[in-house]
């Protein structure tokens, strides 16, 4: 579910959607989600001083209280 919500935002913001990927890593008390986009689009994603980033990581950490898992958003480049 984590996954599918970061993709669906991150192809709303860039102008590249089809270079959207997002990668799941299960652990036993956290889940990492590595956030790729095209070289052109990072910046797109990340926002002014990190706000966008931060907006999407507010929103991951809402949903996943409910699994009692930390997820954790890398964006890679």
């Amino acid at each position: 579910m984590e996954r599918e919500l970061v993709e669906y935002v991150a192809k709303a913001l860039v102008d590249d959607p089809d270079q959207v990927e997002v990668n799941m890593i299960e652990g036993e008390k956290s889940t990492i989600l590595e956030l790729k986009v095209a070289d052109e689009d990072v910046g797109k994603v990340i926002g002014k001083h990190g706000r966008i980033a931060k907006a999407i990581r507010t929103m991951l950490s809402a949903m996943s209280t409910k699994t009692g898992k930390r997820v954790v958003l890398e964006i890679l480049d």
